[in-house]
């Protein structure tokens, strides 16, 4: 199917005009489909906005808002908001944070996959635009689209296959690339061309179009949220009642409804065999990030209720057996 016909249009279109409707996106913002992952977006918005004063606030309470701090200084200044830490366990109060009147934006990620930690307010911007990474919680819940310069969102956890990257962008924010931005990085560029400058990822789109109608059909974001409370509690509450058998080290004001890291207190070869016992009863993918270890469960949209229950019979029939 070519991305220049009307019948691609209509996909690329209707994508769009869903997104808009379930997360009460205001006119003055344009959703743009772009690739590149998160990841090209760390660079995307600094080549965008940081020239208005050449530098940029971050805030970094984990592993990927790090990522981004790292890449907008190839582009100009970062201020690093809060002071470098080894471990993330919790977000500092906004009080203590060294904003810089001057930034272009202030930049931070809304929930941290690996470090399981997750913005419960949306920071005071005073004036400032805020620029948001939401790839690992977009759509779990309502946000105020209005507070924000970019939410941007890559697809591969609540929204659809790997490939696409959701980018909502106030309309004053455009037209201040860099000279070097490239163009499949340029917002102003993607607004211009309806996010058709060049081949989209067709299909990854058409997928996510699907996803978007899904969660108007299943209560919408409310609804999302909804169950994001519901799963994570019922995970959280097998941990914190297992007399210490497992543990989460994430302060509790902070911790993430999509990614919930957690330990077998002082027992690290249970972790190895609770991931093989894991396997064997149907569930992947339980294993901590390499940077971090332990064990993770991820509890996206996709994720219903009553798989969150298997996992939680799983772990409370585990620490029946291998309690000491």
């Amino acid at each position: 199917m070519s991305h220049r016909s009307s019948h691609y249009e209509q996909i690329n279109n209707q994508a769009q005009e869903t997104l808009r409707h379930i997360l009460d996106v205001p006119d003055n913002y344009k959703i743009l489909f772009m690739q590149g992952g998160g990841t090209g977006i760390f660079a995307a918005v600094a080549l965008n906005l940081i020239s208005k004063t050449g530098s940029a606030d971050y805030v970094v309470t984990g592993s990927w808002s790090a990522k981004a701090a790292n890449e907008a200084k190839k582009y100009g200044k970062v201020n690093l908001v809060l002071p470098p830490r080894d471990n993330y366990l919790n977000i500092p109060d906004q009080s203590t944070w060294s904003l810089d009147p001057n930034a272009s934006y202030i930049y931070y990620c809304a929930n941290e996959t690996i470090n399981g930690i997750e913005f419960p307010y949306i920071p005071e911007a005073k004036g400032i635009p805020l620029v948001a990474d939401m790839s690992s919680n977009f759509l779990s819940k309502p946000i105020n689209v209005s507070k924000f310069g970019v939410i941007f969102a890559s697809a591969q956890k609540n929204i659809g296959p790997a490939g696409i990257t959701v980018v909502i962008i106030r309309d004053d924010l455009l037209d201040q690339p860099m000279p070097s931005c490239p163009s499949i990085l340029d917002f102003t560029i993607m607004a211009k061309f309806n996010s058709l400058y060049n081949t989209p990822p067709c299909f990854c789109a058409y997928v996510m179009g699907k996803v978007f109608k899904w969660i108007d059909k299943n209560g919408g974001v409310k609804g999302m949220e909804v169950n994001a409370v519901t799963k994570s509690s019922m995970l959280y509450s097998t941990i914190d009642d297992s007399n210490g058998f497992y543990s989460c080290p994430i302060s509790k004001d902070v911790r993430s409804r999509m990614n919930v890291p957690f330990r077998i207190t002082g027992q690290e070869e249970l972790e190895q065999l609770f991931l093989e016992e894991s396997k064997k009863a149907g569930m992947i993918q339980l294993k901590g990030h390499r940077s971090v270890g332990g064990l993770r469960a991820s509890l996206y949209n996709a994720v219903s209720i009553s798989d969150t229950k298997v996992l939680t019979d799983f772990m409370a029939e585990f620490r029946a057996k291998y309690h000491k």
